[in-house]
């Protein structure tokens, strides 16, 4: 099957053999078989639809919390850009938010709609989407104290609504299911003052800005916390603080966050991960879990590539 007759036609953008590193924080990895721009939820229904059950499906938002290996991302990579992008009010308390909005949009939109509890979104550097997927949370707060439902369109093509019961959260992590893709959630938080909710967001802000390497090409947090304990003590306590592979760093400011220095390509970022996981099993007993999704195949099996 040639590249130019595996996948169905479409209103949005669809680019093959595209590269990933620049979409990605890292700004390291290989290329998707297919990157797809969905023109609107139609688009994105009609194409998983039509598309060979057998090709792997998926989604990418503001690529935050991933790594993507060297040898690159086998099936299609749907990327949420502008028209999933929208958030509006439903009710004094209730947002409707794109799959690809991002964090800092919704928690401003709240902020102005005076709505509180949702600014814990501003500290999370992904979308909609991500969030709905990843339980994403902070400062206290997960996307599951807020999340009243959200629409996904699933790997049959199928669109379906989904309840907060329904995804089965727990921390970092939800029951949905494989290939589906969130076009949409509805977060409710309760009536606040602007200015209230502003301070709020100006002290997520700082907090930030004090702790983490928010300038740096990073991923986010790499590991789960092992509760009740902090991922970045038990790294620091293993002797990971600065540790490097290649181009890649522990950072020095927050140890739970690893840095591509530059040059450091996705084998470089995850062997450095799975040392440290290593380091702080000897040292702690500690079992450190990924938080940072990986994805695609290491560049020694690129010649194994499905669509080369």
């Amino acid at each position: 099957m040639s590249v130019k007759t595996a996948v169905p036609e479409v209103r949005g953008r669809l680019t093959a053999n595209a590269p990933l590193a620049p979409l990605v924080w890292f700004k390291a990895g290989g290329a998707a078989q297919w990157l797809f721009e969905p023109a609107d939820s139609d688009d994105l229904s009609n194409f998983l639809r039509k598309l060979d059950p057998a090709m792997p499906v998926m989604g990418l938002g503001l690529g935050s919390n991933l790594i993507v290996r060297d040898g690159g991302v086998p099936g299609v990579v749907v990327r949420l850009g502008k028209p999933f992008a929208s958030v509006e009010r439903l009710d004094p308390v209730t947002l409707r938010c794109g799959g690809g909005a991002s964090g800092i949009l919704v928690s401003s939109t709240a902020r102005d709609a005076g709505i509180a509890g949702l600014e814990f979104l501003r500290s999370i550097p992904g979308t909609v989407g991500g969030f709905v997927r990843m339980n994403g949370g902070a400062y206290g707060r997960e996307t599951c104290d807020i999340l009243t439902e959200c629409e996904v369109v699933l790997r049959s093509g199928e669109r379906k609504t989904l309840t907060n019961a329904d995804l089965g959260y727990t921390y970092r992590h939800s029951a949905l299911p494989d290939g589906a893709i969130v076009v949409s959630a509805t977060f409710r938080g309760m009536r606040g003052e602007p200015a209230a909710i502003q301070a709020e967001m100006d002290r997520i802000a700082q907090s930030r800005e004090e702790s983490q390497p928010l300038r740096s090409k990073t991923g986010g947090s790499t590991f789960k916390n092992p509760l009740p304990q902090k991922a970045w003590q038990v790294i620091d306590s293993a002797g990971c603080r600065g540790l490097t592979m290649g181009g890649a760093q522990v950072s020095e400011k927050h140890c739970n966050f690893l840095l591509n220095l530059g040059s450091a390509t996705s084998a470089d970022i995850e062997g450095l991960g799975e040392e440290v996981r290593r380091r702080v099993r000897e040292d702690s007993g500690v079992e450190l879990e990924w938080e940072i999704q990986r994805v695609g195949i290491l560049a020694d099996d690129a010649n194994r590539n499905a669509w080369e």
